[in-house]
């Protein structure tokens, strides 16, 4: 089983090399602001194929408007 440490850097290393530095800082800063909930939004909002772009402008535009 992976540690912690591993998921959280990879998970990094995945957001950045499909969104760039800029964009992955940013889709973290929309994530991990409040009120946004990512598990409500993601069960009520995330379509299945989507790229991480994609998602990323539908978490954005989700923050936007709550």
């Amino acid at each position: 089983m992976k540690t912690d440490t591993i998921i959280k850097q990879e998970g990094i290393n995945a957001l950045i090399s499909k969104l760039g530095y800029v964009d992955a800082e940013r889709f973290i800063v929309l994530i991990s602001k409040e009120p946004f909930d990512y598990t409500k939004w993601r069960e009520h909002s995330l379509d299945e194929g989507l790229s991480v772009r994609q998602l990323s402008k539908k978490a954005m535009s989700y923050s936007k408007n709550m």
